[in-house]
């Protein structure tokens, strides 16, 4: 059972349908397994949960936008 874990931002549902359909893809292409096997989990990251530099990313992004 591979396992493909993909964090990220907020994702679109047409954003999400396409890494799971592409990531699948290509792992089962290059193992030699079937898709039915590859397990994906997209993880979606609130900006007020990510820092970068020790800053929180939404007050990064709220100093941007002043």
């Amino acid at each position: 059972m591979p396992v493909i874990t993909f964090e990220a931002a907020r994702l679109r549902i047409e954003q999400k349908q396409q890494l799971v359909a592409e990531f699948t893809e290509t792992a089962a292409r290059i193992t030699g397994l079937p898709k039915e096997t590859i397990f994906v989990f997209l993880k979606e990251n609130n900006a007020d949960n990510v820092g970068v530099g020790g800053v929180l990313l939404s007050e990064k992004h709220s100093k941007i936008e002043v």
